[in-house]
């Protein structure tokens, strides 16, 4: 586990700016008043989180392999971070649609039947705390591996 405390360390930030970005959004209107834009703003996530990554990288090439790093440890260090994420991902989840806005789920399904995106059956299946968990869980994962091969690519040791 000592060689993967790094990973460990910054996917628990992670998933506390996860927490902070939801009350962020939450004090903003963004899950009630201004629904609408929830969608628009809620993807500025991808800045912070790509900024993570770099520093999460960044960290593990400068402590852990002594300044050098190839593209492939870079790339492994950040599949094992999404990877710590994506388990951290259904608890986050759980937090911030039971406890820091439980009626999101109603709102956004409340907006979607109003503005005619979609029929109640698929809201409600696509707008609930388990649906929310496995989608952002995957997502965690997919994405989290892209940017660590992109971030890899960007700070590995060149010769």
């Amino acid at each position: 586990m000592k060689n993967y405390s790094i990973e460990i360390k910054w996917a628990i930030r992670f998933t506390l700016l996860t927490l902070a970005w939801a009350i962020g959004e939450k004090f903003a209107g963004l899950h009630d008043k201004f629904i609408a834009d929830y969608a628009l703003y809620t993807n500025l996530f991808g800045f912070p989180a790509l900024l993570f990554f770099i520093l999460a990288l960044k960290e593990k090439k400068k402590y852990f392999f002594n300044g050098t790093m190839t593209w492939t440890q870079g790339f492994v260090s950040g599949v094992i971070l999404s990877f710590v994420i994506a388990l951290f991902t259904p608890i986050t989840q759980y937090v911030i649609y039971k406890s820091i806005t439980p009626h999101f789920f109603d709102t956004i399904i409340a907006y979607k039947l109003k503005s005619g995106f979609m029929t109640a059956e698929v809201a409600q299946q696509y707008f609930n705390l388990q649906t929310y968990m496995l989608q952002n869980s995957f997502s965690n994962l997919s994405m989290g591996i892209i940017t660590g091969a992109l971030v890899s690519l960007f700070i590995r040791t060149k010769k």
